[in-house]
């Protein structure tokens, strides 16, 4: 956005100088200003929006912008002291202007300009603002304590389902609610759901409600898959100031998992994971490490089980421990020494149930300025226990990868079985491949782009200012799924980090090129608006992660991503529920 203002007004200075502008004749009938935008212009949160209106009645020459009371909306931290210093900024038709040029002002008076339309006629208008009270009233998460489950929210239907066999008829309820919304009853109380039970859910604001329905229910599936219309945004926050995490010159290798509500965070460096509400993003505490060490990676499986490894050195002994609370200390579930010579776990990804099958993969990275690898373990589990850890290499079939975090990758298995082979994308190559049981390249995904569909014009999808190497495969719905996201190594360039989601039932993959395969179910290409830092690559964060994470109850699949660099973690659903 800073580098598009600036064109435009070296644009305009040329242009000045040289002759009188020509008219444009003008593009809509409408009121030639369409949205008037406020941005904070100091303090932790300086360049982000705060606010906007948007403008559709062409007789108004009174706009007041409407200023959350809170920002973030999650938080406490009110916007009263901002409001005498916002950077506000018009978006208008060809040929209007408004005078004297928006600059940094004080919302919490009138201030007066003059606008000017196409035809050249004048009139006076009134810029404002105004905090105003959130009014969003939705039961976000919803669990009992006694038996220990969480409701499945259809939030079209404003309807909570218990999904199980057990009395309800006393218990008590823990509720995440829209920021600063109220409920009532209590749902702490204990309350009979096996009839269903209804809640009132009160705005911020006082006046705008929503009543939910709950009930032991089960919900009707489709028969396949994720509902593609049922994906929504969960949340995107700025790990190192919404969620307490380094900023993105910390040195990182971030990995994440799943655990019933519960996201787990893990930076690779030593430090204990951390865990947030999986659903709103809001920090829970540190996770019970016990013996377990943490210097390698973490994922999750289908069934809220946590792993976590550490990152052995050759001639050293390599550990996965697991577990299936964020209270409970990891127990070992295997052990080898490491007798390649480079080190292993800097990545490392799981499909299945650990507690019956799975199929665990991990990374050997290259050795930094020296080579490249083409190997990693692939361990699988029968049973509950492992039943082979073997070596593999796909060197042979010409794919290799680097060292380090942004440029080493992870092999995630196709299927819990472990017989229909692996994914894997490098920086090195920028092609997804799918890599069939005897490692041969069964088919490839081309990265690169024209960008004909990258709005700013003229950028590519996947190329040297990315790293397309976070990737996840999970089982859901008599389906499985492959999650790519491409992390960024230059935030302040285009497209921005990228996130897409693919069927792999049938193993191969589908089409010629990422971003329009047949087999895409879910993307999003351009997410550079989404980033927190958009300009500083001085650091040593170029990495990233992603997960799919199906809820235990098979209902939900949440996906979640993380851009170390480009500082932005964040998630969406799709549930399969038929409608």
């Amino acid at each position: 956005m800073k580098k598009t203002l600036l064109l435009m007004i070296s644009v305009a200075v040329l242009a000045a100088a040289c002759h009188q502008p020509e008219f444009v004749e003008p593009t809509a009938d409408r009121q030639g200003i369409t949205s008037l935008a406020a941005y904070f212009a100091f303090g932790p949160f300086e360049g982000q929006e705060m606010g906007r209106l948007e403008i559709s009645d062409p007789a108004v020459d009174r706009y007041e912008i409407p200023i959350p009371w809170y920002f973030p909306e999650s938080s406490d931290d009110i916007t009263t002291p901002y409001m005498m210093k916002v950077r506000v900024r018009a978006s208008l038709q060809p040929n209007c202007r408004i005078d004297p040029p928006l600059s940094i002002l004080d919302l919490t008076e009138e201030n007066h300009f003059t606008y000017t339309d196409a035809t050249g006629e004048s009139h006076g208008i009134i810029i404002t603002g105004k905090r105003v009270k959130s009014d969003k009233c939705e039961i976000i998460a919803f669990s009992l304590k006694q038996p220990q489950m969480s409701g499945m929210v259809d939030k079209t239907a404003r309807k909570v389902s218990l999904i199980t066999a057990k009395d309800l008829s006393v218990a008590e309820a823990v509720v995440t609610l829209s920021a600063h919304a109220t409920i009532s009853p209590d749902p702490a109380e204990p309350h009979n759901y096996n009839e269903g039970f209804t809640f009132t859910v009160t705005a911020d604001d006082g006046v705008t409600k929503a009543e939910y329905y709950v009930v032991k229910d089960i919900p009707e599936k489709i028969d396949y898959g994720v509902n593609p219309t049922s994906a929504e945004t969960l949340f995107n926050l700025d790990p190192s100031s919404g969620m307490g995490l380094p900023d993105y010159k910390a040195v990182a290798n971030v990995s994440m998992g799943v655990i019933d509500s519960d996201l787990i965070v893990n930076m690779g460096d030593g430090s204990v994971p951390r865990y947030y509400n999986k659903i709103v993003g809001t920090y829970g505490g540190q996770i019970k490490i016990g013996s377990a060490v943490p210097t390698g990676a973490i994922a999750s499986d289908e069934q809220d089980h946590l792993l976590i490894c550490n990152l052995a050195e050759t001639g050293e002994t390599f550990t996965i421990w697991k577990t299936s609370s964020v209270k409970e200390a990891p127990v070992e579930l295997l052990s080898f020494k490491n007798e390649e010579d480079i080190q292993l776990g800097l990545e490392m990804k799981v499909i299945g149930d650990i507690e019956g099958e799975a199929a665990i993969s991990v990374t050997y990275p290259g050795l930094e300025g020296v080579t490249q690898s083409g190997r990693f373990r692939s361990i699988h589990i029968v049973g509950g226990e492992v039943v082979s850890n073997e070596l593999k290499d796909v060197s042979g079939a010409g794919f290799l990868w680097g060292s380090g975090a942004a440029g080493s990758t992870c092999v995630p298995a196709a299927s819990a079985t472990n017989d229909q082979g692996w994914y894997s994308c490098a920086y090195s190559d920028n092609l997804l491949t799918w890599f069939k049981p005897d490692l041969t390249i069964g088919k490839q995904l081309n990265g690169y782009g024209d960008g004909t569909d990258d709005v700013q014009g003229g950028g590519t999808y996947v190329d040297s200012n990315t790293s397309p190497n976070n990737l996840d495969t999970k089982g859901f719905n008599n389906a499985r799924y492959l999650a790519l996201f491409v992390s960024n190594h230059f935030p302040k360039w285009w497209p921005g980090p990228q996130l897409y989601v693919y069927d792999i039932t049938g193993g191969s993959l589908q089409g010629d090129n990422i971003w329009n395969s047949p087999g895409l179910v879910f993307s999003k290409p351009f997410m550079y608006n989404l980033q927190y830092n958009t300009g500083g690559h001085d650091g040593n964060g170029a990495c990233g992660d992603v997960i799919l994470a199906p809820s235990a109850d098979g209902y939900m699949l949440y996906i979640y991503y993380y851009d170390h660099y480009s500082q932005m973690l964040g998630g969406y659903s799709m549930d399969c529920i038929k409608r």
